[in-house]
């Protein structure tokens, strides 16, 4: 390591307090995907008085005038580039924290960790500024927005004119995790998260006197038999050591007792870390949808919104992140994360730039309830960045060329 451990600690001691200012001012001041003007415009005020080069990188959906969202900022000028990635946007949430820096607007909330991301990233240029005479490369910082809906900001980002001509190396990014001890960091080689594919399915029938079925459709029965069925695709349709999984995870059909409704309309999600199986279950999902409702003469319209691909760490990157956090934090302190099925945009980074994403522990010592991810209680304690800031930063100032290609 070019670095002591005691180099990163001294660094954040001097940074952390402003690192809880900016935590706090982005948790009261929320905003949702593709709406992220303001939280633009707090974060270059940041960037720019450290004097650090940005500029924005989308457009909002908002119908403000100034409405430019999520920033890009460089730091160094050497002929490597890395990137380190932080997400931006809120949820459509109602806090309940109770917490004196809560949320200003109703029904928005950094219900998912966003604003730790976001004043982590923040701390890190203030590090990354003052030792840039040291960097041997040059570091981009990615602010982005929209990591929470679909079709995501990463893809939005990779698809620009901006993106290739940065002719990135490596990219680094993290997300908190509640179930996680504080202190600890997790990851993986490989998969690290799901595909996600939000299905939108309606049968239509004919409705009848629920006294006569004879003389309808059933469109209850056939969304019955239909959610059934896709429990045999996801058992007899996949290799089972291959992960994934199928979800009905709403009905919505008919409003009394004594009749049957015309249509049934059925939501639900499909994940897996497997390209090739992604789609032979998509087929198999259309195939099934059509033959179940013909079974009972009705019709079906099938809608697969295409989601997320799979999050798959870069071997060298991770192994990398790994190494780095295992001198500077203690080798307990850096575990082999469990996979998750959850679903991250950072993955159209992996998919374009050898790239490595991990888990940040935010849970505290005796924690009796964990709030999970999206949850209106979820309030994570600020130590907890001090670690995820000292690993985006020793990610940043112990790169040493492509490591990838290593």
């Amino acid at each position: 390591m070019k670095y002591q451990k005691d180099f990163y600690f001294d660094e954040i001691k001097g940074i952390f307090p402003k690192i809880i200012e900016f935590r706090r001012t982005i948790h009261s001041k929320p905003e949702i995907s593709f709406n992220e003007v303001e939280t633009t415009k707090y974060i270059q005020s940041i960037l720019n008085s450290l004097g650090i080069e940005n500029v924005t990188m989308l457009k909002s959906q908002s119908n403000k005038s100034d409405n430019d969202i999520g920033v890009l900022a460089k730091i160094g000028s050497g002929q490597s580039h890395i990137a380190l990635r932080a997400d931006i946007d809120a949820l459509p949430i109602n806090e309940e924290t109770g917490a004196s820096f809560i949320s200003q607007y109703d029904g928005i909330m950094h219900a998912c960790g966003h604003d730790m991301h976001t004043a982590m990233l923040l701390g890190v240029a203030a590090i990354l500024k003052k030792n840039e005479e040291k960097l041997k490369h040059t570091v981009y910082l990615i602010f982005q927005p929209g990591e929470e809906v679909l079709p995501g900001g990463a893809k939005l980002f990779v698809e620009t004119e901006m993106f290739p001509q940065l002719q990135l190396e490596a990219i680094f990014g993290q997300h908190i995790n509640p179930e996680l001890d504080i202190g600890k960091i997790a990851l993986c080689d490989g998969p690290m998260m799901a595909s996600t594919d939000e299905l939108h399915i309606t049968i239509y029938g004919k409705g009848s006197h629920g006294a006569q079925p004879h003389l309808g459709n059933d469109v209850v029965l056939a969304a019955s038999n239909l959610v059934m069925n896709f429990q045999s695709i996801i058992t007899k349709f996949r290799n089972p050591l291959q992960p994934a999984v199928l979800s009905i995870t709403s009905i919505q059909t008919g409003n009394t007792t004594n009749v049957f409704p015309n249509e049934a309309k059925l939501l639900g999600t499909l994940r897996t870390y497997n390209k090739s199986l992604r789609n032979k279950l998509v087929e198999k999902i259309k195939e099934n949808s059509e033959l179940c409702a013909k079974q009972f003469d009705c019709e079906v319209n099938v809608n697969i919104v295409q989601g997320y691909p799979p999050l798959i760490n870069h071997s060298n990157t991770t192994n990398y992140v790994i190494n780095i956090g295992k001198e500077i934090f203690s080798n307990n302190q850096i575990e082999v994360a469990e996979p998750k099925m959850w679903a991250e945009d950072f993955a159209y980074y992996t998919e374009a730039i050898p790239s490595t994403f991990w888990f940040l522990g935010v849970k505290e010592n005796n924690q009796q309830e964990i709030y999970p991810l999206h949850s209106s209680k979820l309030l994570p304690n600020d130590e907890a960045m001090i670690y995820g800031t000292i690993m985006l930063s020793a990610a940043a100032l112990e790169y040493e060329g492509n490591i990838a290609s290593k």
